[in-house]
Protein backbone atom coordinates (compact mmCIF):
# COMPACT_ATOMS: atom_id res chain seq x y z
CA UNK A 1 0.00 0.00 0.00
CA UNK A 2 1.54 3.09 -0.90
CA UNK A 3 2.21 5.87 1.82
CA UNK A 4 -0.84 8.18 0.76
CA UNK A 5 -3.12 5.23 0.94
CA UNK A 6 -2.36 4.14 4.15
CA UNK A 7 -3.16 7.82 4.94
CA UNK A 8 -6.08 8.44 3.58
CA UNK A 9 -7.12 5.02 5.60
CA UNK A 10 -6.80 6.39 8.59
CA UNK A 11 -8.70 9.16 7.98
CA UNK A 12 -11.54 6.95 6.51
CA UNK A 13 -11.71 4.38 9.55
CA UNK A 14 -11.11 6.82 12.08
CA UNK A 15 -14.05 9.21 11.38
CA UNK A 16 -16.22 7.17 8.41
CA UNK A 17 -15.62 9.50 5.72
CA UNK A 18 -15.44 8.71 2.04
CA UNK A 19 -11.86 9.35 0.57
CA UNK A 20 -13.55 12.09 -1.67
CA UNK A 21 -13.93 14.03 1.46
CA UNK A 22 -10.54 13.76 2.08
CA UNK A 23 -9.19 17.50 0.77
CA UNK A 24 -7.98 20.80 2.59
CA UNK A 25 -11.58 21.64 3.79
CA UNK A 26 -11.10 18.67 5.86
CA UNK A 27 -10.46 20.26 9.42
CA UNK A 28 -10.22 19.70 12.93
CA UNK A 29 -14.15 19.58 13.71
CA UNK A 30 -15.15 19.58 10.12
CA UNK A 31 -17.22 16.53 10.70
CA UNK A 32 -18.90 15.18 14.39
CA UNK A 33 -16.25 12.36 14.83
CA UNK A 34 -13.05 14.56 14.51
CA UNK A 35 -13.61 16.06 18.01
CA UNK A 36 -10.70 15.35 20.72
CA UNK A 37 -11.25 11.55 21.18
CA UNK A 38 -11.29 11.08 17.53
CA UNK A 39 -7.96 13.06 17.02
CA UNK A 40 -6.08 11.20 19.41
CA UNK A 41 -7.64 8.02 17.19
CA UNK A 42 -6.11 9.53 14.26
CA UNK A 43 -2.75 10.07 15.36
CA UNK A 44 -2.50 6.69 17.05
CA UNK A 45 -3.50 5.25 13.55
CA UNK A 46 -0.94 7.06 11.80
CA UNK A 47 1.63 6.36 14.32
CA UNK A 48 1.09 2.43 13.84
CA UNK A 49 0.90 2.75 10.38
CA UNK A 50 3.92 4.95 9.63
CA UNK A 51 5.94 3.17 12.76
CA UNK A 52 6.62 6.90 14.17
CA UNK A 53 5.87 8.58 17.51
CA UNK A 54 5.15 12.81 16.91
CA UNK A 55 5.90 15.05 19.35
CA UNK A 56 3.50 16.49 21.22
CA UNK A 57 3.69 20.03 19.31
CA UNK A 58 3.05 18.41 16.03
CA UNK A 59 -0.36 16.01 17.81
CA UNK A 60 -1.93 19.68 18.38
CA UNK A 61 -0.46 21.23 15.60
CA UNK A 62 -2.22 18.66 13.36
CA UNK A 63 -5.32 20.29 12.26
CA UNK A 64 -6.59 19.43 9.10
CA UNK A 65 -5.87 16.92 6.13
CA UNK A 66 -2.95 19.08 4.23
CA UNK A 67 -1.21 19.66 7.19
CA UNK A 68 -1.08 16.31 8.30
CA UNK A 69 0.89 15.74 5.38
CA UNK A 70 3.09 18.39 6.11
CA UNK A 71 3.69 17.36 9.46
CA UNK A 72 4.53 13.89 8.19
CA UNK A 73 7.05 14.92 6.00
CA UNK A 74 9.13 16.07 9.34
CA UNK A 75 9.47 12.64 10.07
CA UNK A 76 10.80 11.37 6.56
CA UNK A 77 6.92 10.19 4.94
CA UNK A 78 6.49 11.46 1.56
CA UNK A 79 2.75 11.51 0.64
Amino acid sequence: MENRDKYDEAFIKCFGVSKAQLNAQFVYQCVPSWDSVGHMGLISALEEAFDIMMEMDDVIDFGSYTIGIDTLKKYGIAL
